[in-house]
């Protein structure tokens, strides 16, 4: 073991986290083997996920309900877990049970942060495991490439400075979705900095193969930039009142207009079918106008289909908003919005 590897492994922790995952926790704990503070938690899983952690000699916390499962919450249980044996613990991996850390990330990621005491947490380039299996899968292979440099947000699988995770309060566990940059917010508002290095961190298993999981993935998109946009109201980078006014406009207030003209052009005359296919050609364009500029990184095909499920996605995102709102109304949280059922996925 090099003098870096063994500072790396007295200082540094992983927490895992899943549900029914089935292979992809198998080749996740894998990829940890190096590392002695390791934690898997897992929330309700009916598979033989806990059994397998445990015979790979990694600590597991079993979530119990209530209250909900959320990842915030399983993430502030790991570290809590791993800070009792390892309290000597400077930075943490998070990742989530369905992906593989990348050969020689943890390193890399150590050194950024050893190298500059600003930075609160790095990520890497997180990429699909299969995106030729569907198109949904090479859809998450694209959002996962966000630009080397400082970064406002970041995602489930990082590498944070367990300090600057305290001083925050760590993850939010009421939140259902969108807790990832609600707790970089909050570390940028206390001063801290987020990094995307330049290296590979996680290779992802989505497992997105239908469009019914597709949807449901989008809505729970909805539902986060709802929270996050009442949680950060003043916020404008990310601005996420603005993408809450670009969902209600595209997946809301349009297709009802639509639908009203449509009911006016049946009732009082086709003179309304007029305005009802103007609005309704909004749609096209905009896809055209996002597949335009996406095919400067993205093949032809899938620069298309981009364009076309972003604009359909709309209104899946509408929905997880509304769900949103009328839990504000009713003072009842949502539940997890999940897009994989059942047991086991490998």
């Amino acid at each position: 073991m090099s003098p870096q590897t063994e500072s790396r492994a007295a200082l540094v922790g992983v927490v895992m986290i899943g549900r029914n995952e089935g292979e992809r926790l198998r080749r996740c704990i894998a990829s940890t083997s190096t590392v002695a503070a390791r934690v898997y938690v897992d929330s309700g899983s009916t598979d033989d996920s806990v059994a397998w952690a445990r015979s790979q000699g990694v600590l597991v916390v079993e979530l119990a309900v209530p209250p909900k499962f959320t990842a915030a919450r399983a993430r502030n249980a790991g570290l809590e877990r791993l800070l009792q044996d390892y309290p000597q613990l400077e930075r943490v991996q998070m990742v989530d049970g369905d992906c593989e850390l990348a050969s020689g990330w943890l390193d890399a990621a150590s050194a950024a942060l050893q190298a500059d005491p600003t930075l609160a947490l790095v990520f890497g380039r997180r990429r699909e495991r299969f995106p030729e299996r569907s198109i949904y899968n090479a859809f998450c292979d694209d959002e996962w490439n966000s630009p080397v440099g400082e970064a406002m947000a970041a995602g489930g699988d990082v590498m944070v400075r367990v300090d600057a995770l305290k001083a925050v309060g760590g993850y939010d566990s009421l939140m259902i979705a969108g807790e990832d940059p609600d707790m970089a917010v909050r570390l940028r508002k206390a001063g801290w900095r987020l990094f995307r290095i330049d290296h590979a961190m996680t290779i992802h298993d989505a497992a997105i193969l239908r469009f019914g999981q597709w949807w449901r993935r989008t809505e729970r998109a909805g539902h986060a930039f709802g929270e996050l946009a009442d949680r950060h109201p003043g916020l404008r980078a990310p601005d996420y009142r603005r993408q809450c006014r670009s969902i209600a406009l595209w997946g809301g207030i349009l297709p009802a207009a639509v639908v009203v003209l449509l009911i006016a052009a049946m009732a009082f005359g086709a003179i309304w079918l007029v305005p009802a296919i103007a609005l309704a050609l909004l749609w096209p364009v905009q896809m055209l106008r996002i597949a335009k500029q996406r095919r400067a990184t993205l093949p032809p095909r899938q620069a298309m289909l981009t364009g076309i499920f972003l604009v359909i996605g709309k209104v899946a995102e509408t929905i997880g908003l509304a769900r949103y709102k009328l839990g504000q109304l009713t003072g009842r949280r949502s539940d997890l919005i999940e897009y994989h059922r059942g047991p086991a996925r490998g």
